[in-house]
């Protein structure tokens, strides 16, 4: 597993048979004052968003590419999470209602470029930080939902027509962080006008509508912001975003995944 830090930019890496992090020497970082969003691909290459740049690095550590985002409507970017897909990465921007595109071919990455201003769905977004968080991809990256603590929703996004809609939860406040998308299960963290934890929604085939099934809050979650899965557990990033300068050691908790189906059954 990769996490990242916010408050000074490093990367760690661990496994989930080890309860040590350690940091990760991912090389050309050490100027980058906050790191969000890390995910790897199918190669085992590392990509990581903070500040205002995008890198990818070999699992050695190895700067391979970087991209530095062109800003937005309402200043320069604060780059918050990222999803890769078979032909381009997606990146949202914390402090600008866009999500930024760059183009992925044969394992190059193209120019890192404004991709949707979101508020062509909804123009009230406001104008201030928390603006787009999470965001995670179906498996034939044709569609996105990308997430706002600001509005309290998830946005569902075609990516052929740009079109942008709220995915229908029945109602329900769901201003997610972090998510992870399994088939048609939408895992969340939530720490913003709900109770801090993880919650699991199932959404319809299209992903346009959905409702949650499962909120775990409490112990042992603090201000959690993002997740992964392995096999039958998921893993949550505790941030202690709310503790300013926050006290080590910092951790991640791993709870059974609520979704996985109890022995002799399957699901």
């Amino acid at each position: 597993m990769y996490v990242s830090s916010d408050g000074t930019g490093a990367l760690y890496r661990g496994s989930v048979r080890d309860p040590q992090l350690r940091p990760f020497p991912a090389a050309g970082t050490a100027d980058r004052p906050s790191s969000l969003g890390v995910h790897t691909d199918g190669t085992g290459r590392v990509y990581s968003v903070g500040g205002v740049e995008l890198t990818v690095h070999d699992r050695h550590g190895r700067l391979l590419t970087t991209r530095t985002a062109q800003g937005g409507p309402l200043g320069p970017s604060h780059l918050n999470d990222l999803v890769i897909t078979d032909d381009a990465v997606y990146v949202t921007d914390w402090a600008n209602p866009v999500v930024h595109r760059a183009a992925l071919r044969h394992g190059v990455l193209g120019p890192l470029e404004p991709w949707l201003d979101i508020r062509s769905a909804f123009p009230q977004f406001p104008a201030q930080y928390w603006l787009l968080n999470g965001i995670v991809a179906d498996r034939s990256g044709t569609t996105l939902l990308v997430a706002s603590n600001g509005t309290e929703a998830v946005w569902r996004v075609d990516v052929a027509t740009r079109d942008v809609a709220q995915v229908d939860l029945g109602g329900a406040s769901f201003g997610a962080d972090g998510m992870l998308l399994r088939g048609r299960t939408l895992y969340a963290v939530l720490n913003y006008a709900a109770p801090s934890g993880v919650y699991v929604a199932e959404l319809d085939t299209q992903l346009r509508t959905g409702s949650v099934i499962h909120r775990i809050t409490g112990a042992p979650f603090d201000l959690p912001t993002t997740l992964a899965r392995y096999g039958c557990r998921l893993y949550v990033v505790n941030s202690q975003n709310d503790e300013p300068p926050g006290e080590p050691p910092y951790t991640v908790s791993a709870i059974d995944d609520p979704m996985c189906a109890p022995p002799g059954r399957t699901r």
